[in-house]
């Protein structure tokens, strides 16, 4: 089955925007995680706009399902999770002024930086997934770095699914068995939503986690947290 990460960070915003506590972040993870989600993604970032570092530890502390830390391995960054030692850790290669994540690694290009990086994680234990646009040479690249997972990119799907949706998903679903091929594992993100997550999860092979935060967040201003939750767990299950 395919497990459900929620990103958190847009709760992170609402609270930074006028200061305080409110909504309390640690709250919001366990209810989560009492409503059905089966992992809690952060995604730090140098500015702090939304998770600060100083959340981490304490998200660490109550996680009781799988805590996933993703960003960019900045020293600071790599320091945060080698002290808080997450489950997994998602390389992203975003820069520090960037709005949001909208592409993967080029992992032949970076290939003696993130072996370094990679081998530094699983000495402390922790899972590695590397974001990755769906190129075959991408995927290979990952494993050759010696990566656990990848994590597909998926706000290419999500823009051009509305148009073809065949057409959106082909290179993910050749890019999936592929990794099925030399046994790397499958997770994604990125603009997955209510309307396109079980296509999407019905055309990726052996699918393990996808981690979704903005569009959840947004519906659960419609439909409610707990019942928001149950609606993307039913599409995965």
């Amino acid at each position: 089955m395919t497990r459900l990460s929620v990103n958190i960070n847009k709760v992170a915003l609402v609270r930074n925007s006028r200061g305080g506590n409110l909504p309390d972040l640690v709250q919001v993870a366990k209810d989560c995680e009492a409503f059905g989600a089966e992992g809690i993604t952060v995604h730090p970032r140098p500015d702090e706009r939304h998770i600060r570092y100083s959340d981490v530890p304490l998200l660490k502390e109550i996680v009781q399902t799988e805590f996933n830390i993703e960003g960019n391995p900045s020293d600071r960054f790599m320091q945060l999770v080698l002290d808080n030692q997450p489950d997994q850790c998602t390389l992203v290669p975003d820069s520090p002024d960037q709005l949001t994540s909208d592409q993967g690694w080029d992992t032949i290009k970076n290939h003696d930086f993130l072996t370094d990086t990679v081998h530094a994680l699983h000495e402390k234990g922790v899972r590695v997934s590397i974001f990755v646009d769906p190129v075959e040479q991408f995927v290979e690249g990952a494993k050759k770095v010696g990566a656990d997972r990848i994590e597909f990119y998926t706000g290419d799907f999500a823009k051009a699914y509305t148009k073809d949706p065949q057409k959106a998903v082909a290179a993910h679903r050749r890019c999936a068995l592929l990794a099925n091929k030399i046994g790397i594992g499958i997770n994604a993100g990125h603009d997955l939503n209510l309307d396109n997550l079980k296509f999407y999860k019905d055309n990726v092979s052996e699918l393990l986690e996808v981690s979704i935060g903005h569009a959840l967040i947004c519906d659960a201003m419609y439909y409610g947290l707990q019942n928001t939750i149950q609606m993307y767990l039913r599409l995965l299950k």
